[in-house]
């Protein structure tokens, strides 16, 4: 078994970018032909609305395919439009898995004891897309409830090469509300990071790097790169690039100097660059599946000129 670390730095060298693509399909937001054929379909319905977003995520899939390591569906979108939505995440993941990309299910997930192992068993399929129903490579997990309850998501990353990403320092504005709580010098954030390097240097087995990662938000870059230190062998999900106001610049700490050890999390600002200057202008909604190519393609090349992705490519 290939552990998802492994497989996922291998992805990465491939593409030669460390740029991750969101799928978090809005139903505003979505192009009107899509929108207007699922009413027709469906009607003005939940079954609509998934069906839109379903086919909405499998033609930006088709397009970032070639380009990219990796896509993060997040759940709660699909959720939102109730079974059938559900049944569109699950299609969606598989689709994502057929065409050769790391998946992320960006869910969320924590909880206690057997609860969590159910949670586990339903995302995490690891290396096998067919050993679990949303067969995602890897889950967003939530510690709050304490280190135990990671436990049941690390053995189950451990039995199918899967991955997990703790929340540890998020991007959000209220971030620091319970975040930057400090107790015995440390501040709750710190504590967390802590437990996950304890984890993933575990699961590494003298490896540099395990299959326990942590999220950390591009919108503190000094925190950012206080903690890659901080946790050595765990790998970085980094959202707040783009749309919430990290650079480029902000995530270079992120890396090591082989430009490995992180990804680079995107989602509106590529899935729903038609919408935005410039790309609006030179393309508009019309060519919508062109404005995310060149949006995905922007950011791939502005990592590699400034961070350390651009040593990828003489590696």
């Amino acid at each position: 078994m290939i552990p998802y670390i492994q497989r996922l730095h291998s992805a990465i060298q491939k593409k030669q970018t460390a740029a991750l693509v969101g799928l978090d399909p809005r139903w505003e937001q979505l192009p009107e032909t899509i929108r207007s054929s699922a009413l027709d379909k469906h009607g003005d319905s939940m079954i609509g609305r998934a069906s839109a977003y379903e086919e909405f995520c499998l033609r930006i899939i088709d397009v970032v395919a070639p380009l990219v390591p990796a896509v993060k569906p997040q759940s709660a979108f699909f959720e939102e439009c109730g079974p059938e939505g559900v049944q569109a995440l699950r299609n969606v993941i598989r689709a994502a898995r057929d065409a050769g990309l790391i998946v992320i299910c960006d869910a969320k997930r924590g909880d206690i004891g057997s609860t969590a192992q159910a949670y586990a068993n339903a995302y995490l399929a690891g290396e096998d897309p067919s050993s679990a129903p949303f067969a995602a490579d890897a889950l967003t997990v939530n510690p709050y409830m304490g280190v135990d309850t990671l436990q049941p998501f690390v053995q189950r990353a451990s039995e199918v090469g899967g991955g997990l990403y703790v929340l540890v320092r998020t991007s959000n504005p209220g971030a620091g509300d319970f975040q930057d709580r400090t107790t015995e010098g440390s501040t709750l954030f710190e504590a967390v990071a802590d437990g996950v390097e304890r984890l993933s240097s575990e699961f590494a087995n003298g490896a540099e790097y395990g299959s326990i990662g942590a999220v950390v938000g591009a919108t503190f870059p000094k925190e950012l790169e206080e903690l890659r230190a901080r946790m050595k062998h765990v790998p970085l999900l980094v959202p707040g690039y783009g749309s919430q106001g990290g650079t480029s610049k902000d995530v270079a700490s992120a890396f090591d100097s082989n430009g490995l050890g992180a990804v680079i999390n995107s989602s509106r600002g590529i899935i729903f660059s038609y919408r935005k200057s410039p790309l609006a202008e030179e393309f508009g909604e019309a060519r919508w599946e062109e404005a995310v190519e060149s949006a995905a393609k922007l950011m791939i090349a502005d990592l590699a000129e400034h961070t350390p992705v651009g040593n990828l490519k003489s590696s």
